[in-house]
């Protein structure tokens, strides 16, 4: 799977807070409030780590998802 074709999923509590993805320009951050916001690598990686790593809250989870599913 290309980074273009997947969503990327942090949920707290089973609420999405943020939602993810790439497209032509670079990632692209949906907050929980609708907005959106760009984003690099770098900041993906420092939103996504957390959780995978153990370190986050322990209702914190990452989901990632083949867009258009």
């Amino acid at each position: 799977m290309k980074n273009t074709e997947c969503i990327i999923y942090v949920k707290y509590k089973g609420k999405i807070l943020q939602t993810m993805y790439r497209n032509k320009k670079g990632w692209i951050q949906k907050s929980a409030a609708g907005k959106f916001y760009p984003m690099t690598e770098e900041q993906v990686l420092s939103h996504v780590l957390p959780p995978l790593a153990g370190i986050s809250p322990a209702n914190l989870k990452v989901k990632v998802r083949k867009r258009g599913n």
